[in-house]
């Protein structure tokens, strides 16, 4: 395990086979995250996409009690994201986020804790989320007199308008089960489940074609901010330029064959 360059050891990588690990190494703080922190998992998705055998990205914290309780809030606390200058071009959350955008591996939130404030904008970054049973999630903001405006774009793609509108004006914590039923989570599994569940979710992802997911994710991106207009016509380009790729020809190859492909990533 290796600590991610530029961050000492707040941020953990780790290779697990074909999948690449973030974790946040923070537990005394609840994983709250800092600059550090930011840059750290920012750093996990660059390497990860660096790696031609990567298929996927877990983030996670360590220990049992939280993923990420947000943005640390003790007094004096280096790199606190409520000390960044408003006005700065490169806000150390807003970067991270971009990061995740420019991402073209599948990312998934390992929901091991609560979830809270900042924490649940993570969970949201990440394209897919499994979360351990006792997990909580929320935004507690207004307790405090602030509103989670910096992860309001990835909540409004995730969760319904009304019930995002709920969470965020009453900083009520909402369990794990009504977090899966607003389809803010893919899956919850009992706590001392939750790696079995996380590996059978994975076993889905790492056998299927990294080009046809790269794309894939590619093109969800782009349609999701278009007209239906401009959709159909990006979308009646995309699949015959997918057509085109190593990766397709070798799946209709294997399909005909009736064997297993053997994915190149191109």
């Amino acid at each position: 395990m290796a600590a991610a360059s530029g961050a000492g050891e707040v941020v953990l990588l780790e290779k697990r086979g074909r999948v690449q690990w973030i974790l946040i190494n923070r537990p005394d703080r609840r994983n709250a995250f800092n600059e550090a922190v930011a840059a750290g998992i920012a750093d996990g998705l660059r390497e990860a996409q660096t790696d031609s055998e990567m298929r996927a990205v877990v983030l996670t914290g360590v220990g049992d009690k939280a993923f990420c309780a947000g943005g640390d809030m003790q007094p004096a606390a280096d790199g606190s994201p409520f000390e960044a200058n408003p006005a700065h071009p490169e806000n150390p959350v807003i970067e991270l986020f971009k990061e995740f955008e420019r991402c073209n591996l599948p990312t998934i939130a390992r929901v091991n804790g609560h979830a809270l404030a900042g924490g649940l904008g993570l969970v949201c970054a990440c394209d897919l989320a499994v979360a351990a049973e006792s997990a909580t999630l929320g935004v507690p903001e207004s307790s405090i007199g602030l509103f989670p405006m910096m992860i309001l774009p990835y909540m409004l793609r995730t969760m319904p308008r009304r019930k995002l509108f709920e969470w965020c004006i009453t900083g009520v914590r909402w369990s794990a089960a009504e977090a899966l039923a607003v389809d803010l989570l893919n899956y919850t599994a009992p706590d001392t489940e939750l790696d079995a569940k996380l590996d059978w979710l994975l076993g889905r992802i790492v056998d299927k074609s990294p080009t046809a997911i790269r794309l894939g994710k590619l093109g969800l991106h782009a349609v999701q901010d278009m007209t239906i207009p401009q959709a159909f016509e990006y979308t009646q380009l995309m699949l015959p330029n997918m057509a085109k790729t190593r990766d397709a020809k070798e799946g209709f190859a294997a399909f005909v064959e009736k064997r297993s492909p053997e994915w190149t990533g191109e």
